[in-house]
């Protein structure tokens, strides 16, 4: 199955038009698209299927579980599947079954092990500050974050532990999996862990880890120790983690951005 990847788009403020991939079989969009949902509608009769999973930026100045149920109508409304704790199989022109499993998954400030998350979590407060966001009527502070990203960490573990009928498994996060993904310009610092997770140990699940946030583009691979998972994926000894994120042109982020990018999920 041939994938077009797009995140972090942020048509709140961006000029950008995106435009169909010629030989994309389906569309990822892997969160931080537009704050007001407005731009939504472009990708209204879109060619093929589109998958969404939501970014933080989604929720800005939001109640965090109202804006989801929200927006999973919005955009069921324009045409688009939303995934945020959902998985979802899907066919390929061959007939291959592909899983895809989505979440926003949060940041849980773990990134740098448990004797690092105060750090994590100070720097943190930073970035909950910008979204100015609310869950059970109070302030979406990072321990909230935290607690949110644990319980979409569990069920992701779970989801990925399960037997079906499927070819191969992609998962759709908004936050990365890995370090790995830190962004070259800031390195890795406490801030990074409101950015990166450290969910390489739940990669023996999946062929493939599409991933958003950071504002730069990422695509390498994860491989597995012989005992990573008593159900690794099959015929898959390691995980590709993908990233094509746009971010701001005001700052020369989207320089070298390719909005055409198609990436295989069956490699030759």
């Amino acid at each position: 199955m041939k994938l077009q990847l797009l995140s972090d788009l942020h048509l709140e403020t961006e000029s950008y038009v995106p435009t169909p991939a010629p030989d994309a079989e389906l569309l990822i969009l892997a969160g931080d698209i537009d704050t007001s949902w407005r731009s939504f509608e472009l990708f209204r009769d879109w060619p093929v299927p589109v998958l969404f999973v939501p970014g933080n930026h989604e929720f800005d100045g939001r109640d965090v579980d109202e804006a989801r149920e929200a927006l999973r109508a919005h955009v069921k409304a324009i045409g688009l599947r939303m995934l945020d704790d959902e998985s979802a199989v899907l066919v390929d022109a061959q007939g291959r079954r592909v899983r895809f499993v989505g979440c926003t998954r949060w940041c849980d400030f773990d990134a740098f092990g448990p004797s690092g998350r105060e750090r994590a979590m100070r720097a943190g407060g930073y970035f909950q500050k910008v979204m100015q966001a609310t869950r059970h009527g109070e302030v979406f502070g990072v321990d909230a974050v935290r607690a949110l990203a644990l319980d979409s960490r569990a069920w992701l573990a779970d989801e990925l532990r399960r037997d079906g009928d499927w070819d191969a498994t992609v998962v759709i996060t908004h936050f990365a999996p890995s370090l790995k993904s830190a962004d070259p310009r800031y390195g890795r610092q406490p801030g990074t862990a409101s950015f990166c997770n450290d969910d390489e140990a739940l990669m023996p699940g999946a062929q493939l880890w599409l991933h958003g946030h950071l504002h730069c583009r990422q695509d390498y691979r994860i491989v597995h120790a012989p005992s990573a998972s008593p159900q690794p994926a099959p015929g898959s000894g390691d995980t590709r983690v993908v990233s094509n994120a746009r971010g701001h042109a005001r700052k020369g982020e989207a320089d070298g951005f390719d909005g055409q990018r198609v990436i295989e999920v069956f490699a030759e």
